[in-house]
């Protein structure tokens, strides 16, 4: 079902405070729906939906679709703009604090999230959707090409970094295609990309226990010109590290995520079962 110019309400403009910037390149929104795919029965859920660029083409696919819209301006042009849509549902909050795992388990379907996310908050809300991969059975964004090549990136490259560990520790990761500012209102001073998230059932290199391997990434890279030796020295030592087969003196761009996961690993076998029963009995 096509939406009808004369559906449309005067939209607000785009505000710094939320870090909008408004998609209205035609060829682009038809380029970035090919790439999600959407179909009926699938349970879409779109973060940041603006003033439904995507929104449209998301429902005509797939027949429903769910949003989540922060900016309170927004939602009555949303809300008039797809009337005629049933199966259209806004979740008004923020989606750094929304629950997407209790949104999965209402009807068992896994999620399929899309956003042209904002950039002030695309790396915390990754992190956050993250935590909640089991619900989710892809993710497709739009973000900073900045963002988008540190998420895609590999070992030994500047890139890499805790962001770049972490998500393709849980992820597949699919760089797709660069969108340039002028296809945005207003323009931003930056590229786009599109990239595409496709959360593993089992990680490749499972960790034995995944916060203390989220720990040891973020230890490392405290300081990444500092070596192994220097930022992980509070948990495992140098000679520990060599055992592993890993040099002490090589700086955490260089290592892979499975020798991450060694580490993580190594440590957390060599811990008390019951940290605070040991304690008791000292």
């Amino acid at each position: 079902m096509a939406t009808r110019s004369s559906d449309r309400s005067p939209m607000p403009r785009a505000r710094k405070r939320f870090g909008q910037n408004f998609l209205r390149d035609g060829g682009v929104i038809s380029r970035i729906v090919r790439a999600i795919g959407p179909r009926g029965g699938d349970r879409l859920i779109e973060i940041g939906p603006g003033q439904g660029a995507l929104t449209g083409p998301l429902l005509e696919a797939a027949g429903a679709l769910e949003v989540i819209e922060l900016d309170r301006d927004l939602i009555p042009g949303l809300r008039v703009q797809f009337y005629d849509y049933p199966e259209f549902t806004i979740h008004e909050g923020d989606a750094l604090k929304f629950d997407f795992r209790e949104l999965s388990q209402q009807d068992g379907r896994p999620l399929r999230v899309v956003g042209n996310l904002p950039y002030n908050i695309s790396t915390p809300l990754i992190f956050h959707l993250l935590t909640a991969r089991g619900a989710i059975l892809d993710m497709h964004f739009m973000l900073q090409k900045e963002v988008v090549e540190r998420l895609a990136a590999e070992p030994g490259g500047p890139d890499w970094g805790r962001l770049s560990v972490m998500t393709q520790y849980h992820c597949a990761v699919e760089s797709l295609f660069v969108v340039p500012p002028g296809a945005f209102v207003p323009q931003p001073k930056v590229d786009s990309a599109i990239v595409r998230l496709t959360p593993y059932t089992e990680p490749p290199a499972p960790a034995l226990d995944e916060p203390h391997f989220a720990d040891v990434v973020r230890e490392a890279f405290g300081q990444r010109r500092k070596t192994l030796r220097n930022n992980l020295k509070g948990m495992i030592d140098a000679e520990a590290l060599a055992a592993l087969g890993i040099d002490p003196g090589r700086r955490p761009q260089t290592l892979r995520v499975e020798e991450f996961v060694a580490i993580s690993n190594h440590l957390t076998g060599h811990q008390p079962e019951n940290p605070s029963a040991t304690e008791k009995s000292s």
